[in-house]
């Protein structure tokens, strides 16, 4: 069983307790910064979310399709009016030129093969489209904050791989993506409970922080 489909309840519910709802409302902040920073939303073309679960993230930045591997986080996201399609990032059913833009927020550290889903993006994406990435890095404190939840038999973090800012870097330039922009953010000590009350977002990368926003755009091959 898909472990998104056991705990999809769950996962949604997350984004209303203090500490999701707030680093939800920072992550938010984080994406449209970097979706603007061109002085318009590249949001408002037609876009898509890889991994889009509960469509928390598509709703609110009006992307109006989504892929997905849980049938139950599709349920969800259909009542947020998210045309979502059961499928994975490595075989996007999709024709090639698409899309103006790609989003994919945390789950690329859920995918089985990201270089091959980068692939993909590239191809579904028209000339000159825009990808965008929203993620923990390893180098975060916050990424070995979850990586002790995973050893401690956590449902979900125990299937998360965490990839570096050289590795991301790496897979996109391999794959025909030119990073145009990162952003970070969430500069507190890694917990879960509390809500976040440091809430600056810095141009540029920096470690200390724990979730960090990319915007990289289609190059020729």
């Amino acid at each position: 069983m898909n472990i998104f489909d056991k705990y999809a309840r769950n996962y949604d519910l997350w984004y209303e307790e203090p500490f999701g709802k707030s680093a939800f409302k920072l992550e938010l902040d984080c994406i449209n910064k970097i979706s603007n920073y061109t002085n318009k939303s590249i949001f408002s073309y037609k876009s898509l979310e890889l991994g889009v679960g509960s469509a928390r993230f598509a709703q609110d930045l009006k992307i109006t399709y989504g892929i997905d591997t849980s049938i139950e986080l599709l349920k969800l996201a259909k009542k947020r009016r998210v045309l979502g399609i059961l499928g994975k990032a490595e075989n996007l059913p999709f024709k090639n030129s698409s899309f103006d833009l790609v989003l994919i927020v945390v789950s690329i550290c859920f995918f089985e093969n990201p270089e091959l889903a980068l692939k993909q993006v590239w191809r579904i994406l028209k000339e000159d489209g825009n990808l965008v990435i929203g993620l923990i890095l390893s180098e975060s404190l916050w990424a070995k904050f979850y990586k002790e939840k995973a050893k401690k038999g956590h449902p979900i973090y125990s299937n998360a791989r965490f990839y570096s800012y050289s590795e991301i870097n790496s897979m996109l330039i391999k794959n025909n993506f030119k990073i145009e922009k990162i952003y970070s953010t969430l500069f507190e000590n890694p917990q879960d409970q509390k809500p976040i009350e440091n809430l600056a977002i810095k141009e540029g990368f920096y470690k200390e922080g724990g979730f960090f926003c990319i915007i990289s755009k289609k190059s020729h091959k």
